[in-house]
């Protein structure tokens, strides 16, 4: 089904997926691409409005991306943003030239003219540039200003093409989302009908004309990405397709019998679950360095992996969980990097010699809309919500060797974290009072054995890490501040229901500088 979309254009920013989310989150379709993206592709995608983003370069430096003028004769509205803003005002013969006073941060935005775009009246925004628009292109007309800025919007209300200098997509700017808003539904005027049911629909329209009467094999982790894309193809093809659960050994309390109730039980998908914990042990033994426990793990994977297709009959399709922002990140700077199978949840990709078709149907989702999608779908919250959770499993947790012994130490040690954040409805961020919950928390059972006391005797034992971080994209994170007494009584049990613990020690640092894995 044709749907109304908007393209976003990347010009560099930090910000590009903010718009292409934000959009979304307005229950619009919208595609990101490259600034430099051949106009046959956005041709054929048949835009209902282009949004330019913002981007580090100045326009009228050696190499800086230009605006696409063929973009014109698409007769679509179009919103500059930041460098956006100036790249459409350098094509039209407007003017871009260094600002003598720099704007980064807040500003007080006034709007001088009633304009569909923005709302009247004075707001704060969200500036960062250093250069500003000082001579109008011509049919166009000054829209607001701030005390720096004197063009801090524009439009040409005729062809409806309009800038604005600040940053609507951050959410610094207050009526950052109402100007999206009025761009898509005043301006292009499209229809809000990309929604978890439609989505669904698509999908299985899409998959079963790909699939036909194929069978379809899915590598199914316990994580939301493959579980949610296994759900989505067995809403297409029921019997047709054939999921296989690898039991590393490595899992946290409880999910392999999660993964079985969830997609075997509740969904009634063929459920292939392949016990091979003994062989990674066997892999694993002695080894201390982390990246050669990712080799190692994702070499095993590979193998049982091939022996359970090959049991299966070798199934011509393979359904993957790649999600948009694997995509939209492969994109950069070469495109056809977002054609390669992705890696296998971090531990090794699929090898080529498999020679499988992908079916992808997650790969133009935000992680969001996969979960909601997924809970549309009727897969359990627990599964929707799960926490994230490393390929490698706790084998990247349990710093210095694995052993079983060690590996079930962790594993209740975590469990009784989750449990006690789960009570304190701190477990999941997105749920939660802003700041008060936590997006990623896990235990870590450290490589070193501290003294302790317990029963009058002296003890020498395992040291566990607690890890709780609040972000909302993981690339940065902030340590979750957790209320202290939830913290002593965590700990408290830990040493008390865990044999070999007498210590725990709570993590306090963000990302950067730390990573949110130790390993």
């Amino acid at each position: 089904m044709i749907r109304d979309t908007i393209v976003i254009l990347d010009f560099g920013s930090q910000y590009t997926q903010l718009i292409t989310r934000v959009v979304r989150e307005q229950s619009v379709h919208s595609l990101q691409l490259p600034w430099s993206a051949d106009q046959d592709e956005i041709r054929n995608i048949h835009p209902s409005g282009i949004i330019l983003s913002g981007g580090p370069s100045s326009i009228y430096s050696a190499g800086a991306p230009k605006f696409p003028d063929f973009l014109f004769s698409l007769d679509i509205p179009i919103l500059g943003i930041c460098y956006g803003m100036q790249a459409l005002a350098d094509t039209l013969s407007g003017e871009v030239t260094p600002s003598t006073t720099r704007e980064y941060g807040y500003a007080l935005l006034t709007v001088e003219l009633e304009n569909p775009l923005l709302p009247g009246g004075e707001h704060k925004v969200w500036m960062s540039h250093g250069d500003q628009i000082t001579k109008l292109p011509e049919g166009f007309v000054s829209l607001a200003s701030t005390a720096n800025t004197p063009i801090a919007a524009m439009g040409d209300l005729n062809r409806h093409l309009y800038g604005v200098q600040f940053h609507p997509e951050v959410k610094h700017t207050a009526i950052g989302t109402e100007i999206i808003r009025n761009f898509l539904f005043n301006i292009c005027q499209v229809k809000a009908d990309w929604t978890p049911t439609s989505i669904i629909a698509d999908s299985v329209a899409e998959i079963r004309e790909k699939v036909n009467g194929s069978k379809v094999l899915a590598a199914v982790s316990g994580g939301v990405d493959s579980s949610v894309a296994a759900a989505l193809v067995h809403q297409a093809v029921g019997d047709q397709l054939e999921a296989v659960f690898v039991d590393t050994g490595l899992l946290r309390k409880n999910e392999a019998a999660d993964v079985k109730t969830a997609l075997g039980d509740t969904l009634d998908i063929n459920l292939h679950t392949v016990p091979a914990a003994d062989l990674f042990f066997a892999d694993l033994a002695g080894i201390t360095n982390p990246e050669e426990k990712r080799k190692r793990i994702g070499s095993r994977f590979i193998r049982v992996f091939e022996d359970q297709a090959g049991a299966l009959g070798h199934p011509q399709y393979l359904v993957q969980g790649t999600i948009y922002p694997d995509v939209v990140e492969s994109a950069a700077p070469d495109r056809s990097a977002a054609e390669t199978i992705k890696t296998h949840h971090n531990v090794g990709g699929l090898p080529e010699m498999m020679d499988f078709q992908l079916v992808e149907p997650l790969r133009y989702l935000f992680k969001d809309e996969v979960r909601k999608v997924g809970l549309e779908l009727g897969l359990p919250e627990s599964l929707i919500w799960r926490q994230p959770f490393p390929g490698p499993g706790l084998a990247i947790r349990c710093l210095g060797e694995v052993t079983r012994e060690r590996i079930d130490r962790l594993r209740e040690a975590d469990a009784i974290f989750l449990e006690t954040l789960a009570d304190a409805e701190l477990l999941h961020y997105q749920k939660g009072p802003q700041g008060a919950g936590s997006s990623q928390a896990f235990a870590v059972l450290l490589p070193v054995k501290t003294v302790g006391v317990m029963g009058d005797q002296r003890t020498y034992q395992d040291v566990i890490a607690l890890r709780a971080v609040t972000t909302d994209d993981f690339m940065t994170a902030e340590w979750s501040r957790l209320p202290p007494e939830l913290l002593a009584g965590t700990a408290n049990r830990i040493v008390n229901e865990v044999p070999g613990i007498n210590r725990v020690v709570y993590d306090i640092t963000s990302k950067p500088p730390a990573t949110i894995e130790w390993e």
